[in-house]
């Protein structure tokens, strides 16, 4: 699950806090590192649960529209065919789920709020009006379904980003909103790999997808870390009538992150780690942050090659 662009995320952040507090350890940053990533983890977890969530949240409700029915002596003959969809109940059995959310203590008490208000967007949503109206939906209908209310509902939901925001404080997690739109698309992937005949070992994806990634990650924190101050004159000497002190924080520590990568991590090409960088400043710097490091990168590496001293694959 986590790729080597969602490496690159996390070291850039962590370099970011390490620098901007007071305990500048390597080991206290590989630690916060490692929490990032067992972070973006949980909310993963959290939202697989979401729709075991949702669908006893509807069953709730059906059970409360039962009674008032009843003390209204009416005749209330409920559709069952959210509340009785198979990939749910699938997901709530799943073991490793389950195991996780509680060895981890994850749980949406506090995030109920995002519940209700999907709940009451997904009985408008025309999607979910043509499902209820299936005669007798599917396993692959009910899947679609899903991937549409992950898709449709939540990529962009406010309540769930405001709720995310208190769980994050509750259960002691950090970039759950920053995080939300990423893992979703990976919720959405694991649900379209899922299959009817799937019991309590349903195909969920590992926190890495193998060594390499956690290996990556670990190195370029350190890479970034010990030739700091090498990369930042690097990019003293490559900055064109402009100062270094002016350059923007955040700006050095991609710079220095994307260095490290350049230098050290000779079997990934040059666009590939150059190209990501730049994006990565298009998300967390100033609007034209990502040229101002295209341009200095471009130097640094012109530098790097007249002197002999990059060894990058180039594609």
């Amino acid at each position: 699950m986590i790729n080597r662009t969602l490496v690159r995320t996390k070291v850039v952040q962590t370099l970011f806090a390490m620098y901007s507090g007071s305990d500048h350890t390597a080991l206290s940053a590989r630690k916060t590192l490692l929490n990032k990533f067992s972070s973006t983890y949980s909310l993963y977890m959290m939202m697989l649960s979401f729709a075991d969530e949702l669908t006893t949240y509807a069953e709730e409700q059906i059970n409360e529209n039962k009674k008032r029915a009843a003390v209204l002596h009416q005749t209330y003959k409920a559709n069952m065919n959210f509340v009785n969809n198979r990939v749910a109940q699938q997901i709530f059995n799943n073991r490793r789920l389950r195991n996780y959310m509680e060895n981890e203590h994850l749980r949406w008490d506090t995030g109920m709020s995002a519940i209700e208000v999907t709940y009451k967007a997904l009985l408008e949503a025309p999607f979910y009006k043509e499902f209820m109206a299936l005669e007798a939906p599917t396993y692959e209908d009910e899947k679609t379904l899903w991937r549409k209310i992950y898709s449709q509902l939540l990529l962009e939901s406010e309540a769930l980003c405001s709720a995310l925001e208190e769980m994050e404080v509750a259960l002691d997690h950090e970039g759950w909103t920053t995080d939300m739109d990423m893992v979703i698309t990976y919720v959405v992937k694991t649900i379209k790999r899922f299959k009817e005949s799937d019991t309590d070992e349903l195909p969920l994806l590992d926190m890495f997808a193998g060594e390499q990634e956690l290996t990556f990650a670990k190195e370029l924190l350190q890479y970034s870390i010990d030739q700091a101050e090498e990369n930042k004159s690097l990019i003293a000497n490559a900055l064109q009538n402009w100062e270094a002190d002016r350059v923007a924080y955040m700006d050095q520590i991609i710079l220095i992150a994307a260095l490290a990568e350049i230098r050290n991590c000779n079997e990934i090409a040059l666009e590939i780690s150059m190209n990501e960088y730049i994006e990565l400043a298009k998300e967390y710097s100033s609007d034209k942050s990502y040229v101002f490091i295209n341009g200095v990168l471009n130097r640094v590496v012109n530098d790097l090659r007249a002197e002999n001293k990059l060894f990058k694959i180039i594609r």
